[in-house]
This record gives structure tokens, C-alpha cells and sequence, in this order.
């Protein structure tokens, strides 16, 4: 009887034993699948992140070498510009300056532009000019011009013409103008496109 016992006592604690660590094989198991899958899924999310990171600073990059690259080519075209307007500057201001503050040139001009107005019949004329030269062409354009033209001229002088005349139809209600600014851009627009290439190819 106490044989019996002890089989019994044994197979049941060996059973039970046994049922216990097949249990505990199988929560591992399924512990270490659940850990893999974890693992796994931090992996690939880890991989998500640092390809995300790296397309940001790619783009990033490509932005700024983009940028530099635009920013680089404007500073280089307005340093280039400056360069010509400093050359073109310098071969035209002072030429012009002389030309239009001499008496005898502006005489001249002033002769030559007011024909091509009374070109279709005498027109009567307003010329503003330098207050600089009153005393050397306000007998020429008050006198002798409106006689060649055979209209009536009215001077004015002014101290923001430093050089050149504005002219226009009296009544017209416009002037065209030969100032130093205007004759510097006009030349300046020719001299520009040779001086470039002569300055940068």
C-alpha cells in the first residue's frame, strides 16, 4: 500500500513537473517570439527614422548648395554690373559733362533739336537751361535762335540743369531732355554690351 502510494505521489508530481516545464518552454517560447517581434519592430521603425533623417538633411542640403550656388551668381552678375557702370562711368561722365556745359556745343544741340520741331511750320518754343550758362546762351536763344526758327522762344534757367537744356512746344505741355543723366544713359546703353565683353568675354 505505501508502494502504491509512492508510484501514485511520483507520477503525479512527475506529470505535474513535466506539464510545468513544457508550460514554462512554451511562455518562453512564446516570451522570445514576442521579444523578436519587438525587436523587430524597433528595428524597422529605427531604419524608418535614420532614412527619414537622411532624405531631410539630403534635401536640406541639395536647398543649401542651391541657395549658395543662386546667391553666388547674383553677387558675381551685380559685381559685374558694378564694374561696368564704374567703366562705362568713367569714359562717358566726364566727356559729357565738358560737352554739355560748353556754350558753343550747346548752342549747337539746342540749334539742331529745335529745327526738327519747327520742322511742319514755326512753333513757338520753351527751353530750360543751365542758370551756369544764362550769361552765354540767353542772347543766342532769345535773339538769334528764334530768328533762324522764325517762332518765339522762351528761355528759362535753372540751377538743376547742370549742364544740357530740356526743349519743348510751349504749349505742348512736355520737354524732352538733354541732360548730362540723360545723355550718360543713352551713351552708356551703347558702351554697355562692348564694354562687357571686352571686360568679361
Amino acid at each position: 500500500m505505501q508502494n502504491k502510494l509512492q508510484e501514485l505521489t511520483d507520477k503525479l508530481y512527475n506529470e505535474g513537473l513535466s506539464k510545468g516545464r513544457q508550460e514554462g518552454e512554451e511562455l518562453l517560447a512564446k516570451a522570445k517570439t514576442q521579444a523578436d517581434e519587438m525587436i523587430a519592430k524597433a528595428q524597422a521603425e529605427a531604419d524608418r527614422i535614420i532614412a527619414a533623417a537622411q532624405k531631410q538633411a539630403d534635401e536640406i542640403k541639395t536647398k543649401t548648395a542651391s541657395d549658395i550656388r543662386m546667391a553666388s551668381n547674383q553677387s558675381l552678375a551685380a559685381t559685374k554690373k558694378d564694374i561696368e557702370t564704374l567703366v562705362v562711368g568713367k569714359m562717358t561722365d566726364e566727356a559729357v559733362k565738358k560737352a554739355l556745359t560748353s556754350a558753343d556745343f550747346v548752342k549747337e544741340l539746342i540749334k539742331a533739336v529745335a529745327e526738327k520741331f519747327t520742322t511742319d511750320g514755326p512753333v513757338d518754343l520753351a527751353i530750360i537751361l543751365p542758370e551756369s550758362l544764362q550769361k552765354e546762351l540767353e542772347p543766342f536763344v532769345t535773339k538769334e535762335l528764334a530768328k533762324i526758327l522764325n517762332a518765339g522762344v522762351e528761355a528759362s534757367f535753372s540751377k538743376k540743369i547742370s549742364g544740357g537744356f530740356q526743349i519743348g512746344p510751349k504749349d505742348g505741355g512736355y520737354f524732352v531732355s538733354f541732360s548730362e543723366e540723360t545723355f550718360n544713359q543713352l551713351i552708356s546703353e551703347y558702351l554697355r554690351p562692348a564694354t562687357k565683353k571686352l571686360l568679361f568675354g
